[in-house]
């Protein structure tokens, strides 16, 4: 082995840069909507939900109830990916489920 004279310690850069919009932006927010329809009885939307959505019986029965009341329902929000599947969960339960693209506040 030989001496070598020390080398000086190395900082590295870290450059300030401006963030992309897209890392600035937060998450945008989907919604999954069920429809109200004439042919899936109040119980079997009531199993759905807490099969495909694990809602507890009570929250099950309040979205049921918006769904028939009111037309619709938000059954649940968030991101893109699992919103889709939901969507596709609940129509593969023969329930009328949309996606809808939600505001963020």
């Amino acid at each position: 082995m030989t001496d070598s004279p020390a080398r000086p310690a190395v900082t590295p850069q870290v450059e300030d840069r401006p963030k992309a919009a897209t890392e600035l932006a937060p998450a945008e927010e989907w919604r999954v909507v069920v429809l109200n329809d004439p042919v899936n009885l109040m119980s079997y939307v009531v199993l759905v939900f807490k099969r495909v959505l694990g809602f507890d019986n009570t929250r099950a029965r309040k979205h049921m109830l918006e769904v028939h009341e009111q037309g619709r329902s938000v059954v649940w929000s968030g991101a893109r990916e699992p919103a889709e599947g939901y969507v596709h969960r609940l129509q593969q339960w023969q329930l009328t489920a949309v996606l809808e693209h939600g505001e963020t506040h």
